[in-house]
């Protein structure tokens, strides 16, 4: 009977000449693409293309870069998509090590550019932070992966640590944003493993109390030669700019002022594309980078940006969906932590554009330009799809 099943099946797949036809040649290669979460990003990708026609028509190659960054990414996710979550599981510690000893590196002999040293030449130019966005979330996954049945206070304590190490290295750069990012993501897989209540209540608690006397005492925090601890002048600006931004409207207020203006100036349909004056008439500071978003608010103004939103959402429901349907503790810790980079990436960007968050310096998702970020995004995604592919597999 199964010899009979097998003929049937290459009988299926046959052309009349004998031969097997193109379209079930690939579809094997397709058997691990999600479909809902390919259309989400599929979207998200032409909104991309979209806003930086526009808003990078006078910086040279910008778009075909652009372009040509998705389509990095996009091969990038298609070969991570065949990889099995076991073989991901094997390189989170060498990837982690390794993420780790190029942030020490960095820290010695790494390239300083406007005040802040975050690169490092070995042949050609990388940022070793960019690595620990998911070499953390691999290495805290496989963490308790081991401990699973067995986890302890002293797990989760060794889990912190693993956090801590290269969160510290990399403010110490500094890079408020990447930091942000990567404490996320690890903050985010401790919390699924089901750390207690009682550890997370305290600092909520603590940072609810910061942003309290931070607000009602702006004015005294604020006030020329007044230095906090913990913290670079540049990050203390940047709250205090936010609290007020007209404070220095042409100086140190004037990212938050313009997002904000080009936010509202689209009103409810936009300006139309290639019509938005505060892009074209470059207001926007960094409109093809940090500050997209209000570029594309402009244009295609609150209508466009619930569609926009809508899509970001749909990404995010469909990778929390992937991870409660995961297979192993492993790939749930994953595909929920690489769902909450989504999330935080757009909620910080569409924050600080918006006026509500301090300016860190995050991109938008599919949107904003840079090969780096695209390259991480992909990889991102192409584990999504390994870990959707597991766990079709285990319920077939």
């Amino acid at each position: 009977m199964a010899r009979q099943a097998r003929a049937r099946d290459n009988r299926s797949m046959a052309t009349p000449f004998g031969k097997v036809s193109l379209r079930n040649r690939i579809a094997p290669w397709l058997v691990g693409f999600d479909g809902p979460l390919a259309f989400a990003v599929f979207l998200l990708a032409c909104a991309g293309l979209l806003v930086m026609y526009s808003s990078g028509y006078d910086h040279g190659t910008r778009f075909a870069d652009h372009s040509r960054n998705m389509l990095i990414a996009a091969f990038v996710m298609f070969v991570v998509a065949q990889i099995p979550p076991q073989r991901l599981a094997t390189i989170a510690v060498p990837l982690y090590v390794l993420g780790v000893g190029l942030l020490i590196a960095v820290a010695i002999f790494g390239i300083t550019k406007k005040g802040a040293r975050r690169w490092l030449n070995v042949g050609i130019v990388i940022q070793p932070s960019e690595i620990l966005k998911l070499a953390v979330p691999l290495m805290l996954a496989w963490w308790f992966q081991k401990r699973e049945g067995q986890l302890r206070a002293v797990d989760f304590a060794v889990a912190f640590l693993l956090l801590a190490l290269p969160v510290g290295l990399i403010m110490r750069q500094p890079d408020l944003g990447t930091a942000l990012l990567v404490m996320a993501a690890g903050l985010s897989i401790i919390f699924f493993a089901g750390v207690s209540w009682k550890l997370i209540i305290p600092p909520l608690l603590l940072g609810v109390v910061g942003v309290v006397l931070i607000v009602g005492f702006e004015t005294t925090l604020c006030a020329e030669g007044m230095r906090w601890p913990l913290l670079h002048d540049y990050q203390q600006q940047r709250i205090c700019t936010l609290l007020d931004p007209t404070r220095d409207p042409l100086g140190k207020g004037f990212h938050i002022i313009q997002g904000m203006i080009g936010i509202g100036s689209g009103g409810f349909f936009g300006m139309g594309f290639m019509q938005g004056t505060q892009t074209h008439l470059e207001f926007i500071p960094e409109r093809t980078t940090d500050f997209i978003f209000a570029a594309f608010s402009e244009e295609f103004g609150f209508l466009g940006n619930l569609m926009l939103i809508g899509a970001f959402v749909a990404l995010i429901l469909r990778g929390l969906a992937i991870a409660m349907e995961a297979p192993t503790l492993f790939t749930r810790l994953l595909s929920g932590s690489i769902t909450m980079i989504f999330f935080t990436y757009a909620f910080v960007n569409m924050g600080m554009v918006s006026g509500i968050l301090p300016v860190v310096g995050v991109p938008l998702p599919f949107i904003s330009y840079g090969g780096t970020s695209m390259v991480v995004l992909g990889l991102a995604l192409g584990m999504l799809m390994s870990i959707s592919s597991a766990r079709r597999l285990v319920q077939s």
